[in-house]
């Protein structure tokens, strides 16, 4: 039994032009958002000769932008408690773009490591608020849809964008690259200008109240469910291009299409998960984990097989990133008045599954488990987030019950 969502979260907002342009508007911004955060992955070979840098010396570029997500999310969604939703979105974006601008600017790795920390602040907080006007600007029974619609961006720059920037780093500069990521900020928040109605702050929030989030039991575990069951997607994305070259034994053209389909995958299960989610939250959750741990274990299997791998390409992420608009949704219902700070922690404990599960794979690897490995490794890791799950159903259902 899930608690009672507050009228705070389901106050409608009626956008002048349609439900559809402004959720388009909002998800304009996650693939440009998305596109800053993994672009840099994919040019990253091209970044690094522009600075005449190895890629591990290069590297850090990726883990102090997620240093600003993890850091940002709860201090600017506390910070910005007194704005409303539409103008804390519209000085989100404004940080982004010239965090952005900023980073192509800079000539030398220290500055430009400074400029991704700038840049990664408003990440979190921005899919958090997101994600709440998304939800806001449907009935009850559609928030899952709008939310998936609205991360139907990021899913989109991971399949579209970063490869295509990865073309692209070939033939221009990154600088130029990135360049027209912050013009898609600055597209988007003409669409949130136009499309995304005014709202006014809720009188009772203030940043004291937000951190009320912190005092729940639900929230932590909505969380923690995130952190641990996400790891295993992020442990496989990273190591999948290795595993399929030196496992699989396919060539560098075969490998891109093996990650477009992992990336249809994200998109198919964002899709499904945000529908599932609007039917029943609670069996989204579970049904996503447990798919996850049984994908997870079949691409382990089925690696050296590179048919069967490439159908578990497809249904590892589709059943994980089904968590995404669940747990989103999730904390809508259990954060009580403290919304902003919960739907951007939650983008704080995916970037720590980011942290953790990359990790915990390279540990198997060098362990000498084999890149074979993540696909396992990963799969105790959902199990991990099924367990807390049910851990936070049992509370919830003996505090009912009560």
């Amino acid at each position: 039994m899930d608690a009672a969502i507050t009228h705070d979260a389901v106050e409608r907002v009626r956008p002048l032009h349609g439900v559809k342009p402004a959720l388009t508007a909002l998800a304009i911004g996650t693939f440009a958002v998305g596109a800053g955060e993994f672009g840099i992955m994919s040019i990253l070979p091209a970044f690094a000769h522009s600075l005449n840098l190895t890629i591990e010396q290069a590297t850090p570029v990726i883990s102090s932008y997620a240093l600003g997500v993890v850091i940002g999310a709860p201090v600017l969604a506390v910070a910005g408690a007194k704005l409303s939703r539409r103008s804390m979105v519209l000085a989100l974006l404004c940080l982004f773009i010239i965090g952005n601008i900023a980073t192509i600017l800079c000539t030398q790795l220290p500055y430009i490591e400074a400029m991704r920390f700038i840049t990664g602040l408003p990440h979190g907080a921005f899919f958090g608020i997101a994600a709440l006007i998304g939800a806001s600007l449907v009935d009850h029974a559609h928030r899952g849809r709008a939310i998936g619609f609205v991360f139907s961006g990021i899913m989109l720059s991971t399949l579209i964008g970063a490869p295509a920037f990865g073309v692209a780093s070939q033939y221009v500069s990154w600088r130029i690259i990135y360049g027209f990521i912050a013009f898609l900020g600055f597209i988007c928040i003409l669409s949130v200008l136009y499309y995304i109605p005014k709202d006014k702050p809720h009188p009772d929030i203030n940043p004291l109240s937000e951190l009320n989030a912190l005092k729940s039991g639900q929230v932590w575990l909505t969380l923690l469910t995130g952190a641990i069951g996400f790891g295993g997607l992020f442990g496989v994305y990273t190591f999948l291009t290795s595993a399929l070259a030196e496992v699989t034994h396919l060539n560098h053209w075969i490998i891109s299409i093996y990650q477009v389909i992992y990336g249809l995958g994200l998109v198919a299960g964002n899709a499904f998960g945000s529908i599932m989610v609007d039917r029943n939250l609670n069996k989204t959750v579970l049904i996503a984990l447990i798919a996850s741990i049984i994908f997870m274990i079949g691409f382990w299997l089925t690696l050296p097989y590179a048919w069967l791998a490439l159908i578990f390409c497809f249904l590892l992420p589709a059943a994980c990133i089904m968590l995404s608009p669940a747990l989103q949704t999730r904390l809508m219902d259990v954060a009580g008045e403290a919304q902003t700070l919960a739907a951007a922690l939650n983008h704080s404990a995916f970037n720590m599954a980011n942290a953790l599960g990359p990790w915990i794979a390279a540990q198997l690897i060098e362990s000498g488990f084999g890149l074979g490995s993540v696909g396992w490794g990963g799969a105790l890791l959902s199990a991990g987030g099924l367990l807390i799950y049910l851990v936070a159903m049992y509370l919830m259902k003996r505090s009912a019950a009560h």
